[in-house]
């Protein structure tokens, strides 16, 4: 789809990656809807500010209301707590699962009709190279991405016939604060993840593979699974 005067969607558009989407959405000449938790922190020039709690069904609800020139969905909004699968705390696997599976199920449900009635679009879900990758340190992250993966791949058949493309970005450690801890050349910069993101958009991938990291990732589904050290 053509960005140019698209009307788009982003969730956590506030900081990270998602602030970079919106304003280079701006700069390629669409309509924002910054939308966050607390909308007053979406302080891109020329963004609309537009209230979205990914956890919050109702509040998904009444954006899609908002918001019902849409074109364009971004779910980018997620978190990683860092919780193992088997040790770590069941309500923060939950919360995770919550924000970064159900979260952009919800929106994605919520702002279908809204696209199709609009003549159609497209649909982006920020995923991880840790969508095909899963370290146990991770497990809570990595198994809520892999859902999130599924969800696109799911979604992006279901919604072709009502002439809405689904796409999945998937990249490694960009350089935001959920990455803060990484040492600085391991991490993309996020601005260059967002340009590659909305390219990808506009030419319709199917996925989207950021950085080296989740390139090398995807070629080695295929291989087989190695034992855990004993």
């Amino acid at each position: 789809m053509q960005l140019k005067n698209a009307v788009a969607v982003v969730t956590g558009a506030n900081r990270g990656l998602g602030r970079h989407l919106a304003a280079q959405l701006v700069e390629r000449g669409a309509k924002v809807y910054a939308a966050a938790r607390r909308p007053e922190t979406a302080d891109v020039p020329g963004v609309v500010p537009l209230r979205l709690d990914v956890t919050d069904e109702a509040s998904i609800r009444e954006a899609a209301r908002v918001a019902s020139d849409a074109t364009l969905l971004i779910n980018n909004a997620g978190i990683s707590t860092g919780a193992t699968l088997v040790g770590g705390g069941l309500d923060e696997v939950r919360r995770e699962m919550e924000t970064n599976f159900f979260g952009p199920l919800v929106a994605t449900r919520a702002f279908a009709p809204v696209i199709e009635g609009n003549g159609g679009g497209a649909v982006l879900n920020v995923l991880s190279a840790l969508s095909w990758l899963h370290p146990a340190g991770l497990g809570s992250y990595a198994a809520s991405k892999a859902a999130a993966w599924a969800l696109s791949d799911a979604v992006r058949e279901e919604l072709a016939p009502r002439g809405i493309t689904v796409s999945a970005l998937h990249v490694g450690y960009m350089d935001t604060d959920m990455a803060a801890g990484v040492p600085a050349d391991q991490k993309v910069a996020a601005t260059d993840v967002a340009a590659q993101a909305l390219d990808g958009i506009e030419t319709g991938l199917p996925e989207i593979l950021a950085d080296e990291t989740s390139r090398y990732v995807k070629q080695s589904l295929s291989a087989a699974p190695q034992p855990a050290a004993g």
